[in-house]
């Protein structure tokens, strides 16, 4: 059985109450979007597909860069899923998992649990019984009651063949809504088994949702701190500008290096990942690869933070220390800073890009080259 994964988060999310929508706030350090994809991860499932809405999908390229495809959403949730339905080659792939991006929580028992169901149904999903009494009511006046008896609260990821949902949503009026994929699947046909829910696998609607979130991940979580940190030493070359932080600084020197030689850059790559315990950038992008010779540093650094977030770690903040005489790194600070929150996708505030001098001592008191160290602390927090 091969298994996609489709992760719908296009949506403008009101009701979540002031800010950016609901999949891009944070939630422990990480976003909503990016728990609801690491628990995927951590699945083992390896095609994931996440829709966006097209005004976000810069924003996705920046988060996840090439580790999931993106996909840019319709005017409708139907249509969204249908657009991801529609990438996936039924020929390299039997079944899917429609999983709401805002359900941040959802474990891997929960997502076993449908994989399992699929080796011997067309469609799985998992549910909660009602448990509750339940009221009709008006103008917040209780005018009736209901049964509860075979109802259940409906949760993701709802997996299908895919062939059957596929075409269950080609034969689907686009004009009507559905309240999930299990809707359109039984407007075909489709019969979907129930599997069992969990009370955490929680769908982030309402800003209390956040505050509930939050508490779920201080009650679960064993909070795990790593502190690394990164040197890196390049010699002046002939040329007119040195690149740092990502950033063209004139200079009547360039730097020398397999790569751009961005020497601040490569500190701070060096300092996550020795936070990870993942050996240093030669480890990753060995410098005897040529495809690497003349390579720009954001691709190490943007790898760097990436493997941060599948190993369940968020960036809390990143330091960064220049050491030269020149040129001058003031001036230039808060744009690399800026530069480093864009490539790392944290605030800039987490950021601290400084310089100092060696006092006319050493190499870089000699004007030879230019140093540079880093600090990265991560937390686990979930």
């Amino acid at each position: 059985m091969t298994i996609a994964a489709i992760i719908v988060a296009a949506g403008r999310g009101t009701r979540a109450g002031e800010g950016p929508p609901k999949q891009w706030r944070q939630l422990g350090g990480m976003t909503v979007l990016e728990r609801s994809v690491a628990c995927f991860r951590r699945a083992d499932i390896e095609r994931i597909i996440v829709v966006l809405h097209p005004d976000d999908m810069a924003q996705g390229v920046t988060l996840f860069g090439g580790d999931v495809i993106l996909v840019a959403g319709g005017a409708t949730r139907i249509s969204s899923v249908r657009n991801a339905l529609e990438l996936i080659d039924p020929n390299n792939i039997s079944k899917v998992l429609i999983h709401d991006g805002a359900r941040p929580f959802v474990d891997q028992a929960v997502i076993q649990r449908v994989i399992d169901a699929l080796k011997a149904a067309p469609a799985a999903a998992p549910a909660l019984p009602v448990t509750d009494a339940l009221w009709r009511g008006d103008n917040g006046v209780v005018r009736d009651s209901a049964d509860r008896e075979g109802l259940f609260r409906a949760q993701t990821p709802q997996g299908f063949d895919l062939r059957a949902i596929l075409d269950a949503h080609r034969a689907y009026d686009p004009e009507q809504n559905a309240a999930d994929d299990v809707e359109i699947a039984r407007a075909s046909g489709i019969i979907t088994q129930i599997v069992q829910g969990s009370e955490d696998n929680i769908k982030i609607t309402w800003p209390d949702d956040f505050v509930r979130g939050e508490k779920m991940i201080a009650r679960s979580s064993k909070m795990d701190i790593r502190l690394g940190n990164g040197y890196d030493v390049h010699a002046f070359s002939q040329g007119d500008k040195v690149i740092l932080c990502g950033i063209e600084v004139p200079h009547d020197k360039a730097l020398l290096g397999h790569s751009d030689a961005d020497v601040a850059m490569h500190a701070l790559t060096d300092a996550l990942y020795g936070a990870l315990a993942q050996g240093d950038i030669g480890r990753h992008f060995p410098p005897s690869d040529p495809q690497w010779k003349g390579a720009s540093s954001d691709i190490f650094l943007r790898h760097a933070g990436n493997l941060a977030r599948e190993m369940g770690f968020a960036i809390s903040n990143v330091d960064v220390t220049i050491v030269c005489e020149r040129p001058k790194i003031g001036p230039h600070a808060t744009v690399m800073m800026a530069r480093l929150a864009d490539i790392l996708a944290i605030e800039v505030s987490r950021v601290s890009v400084k310089a100092t001098t060696s006092e006319r001592l050493g190499f870089t008191g000699r004007e030879e080259g230019i140093a540079s160290i880093a600090t990265a602390t991560l937390i686990k927090g979930a």
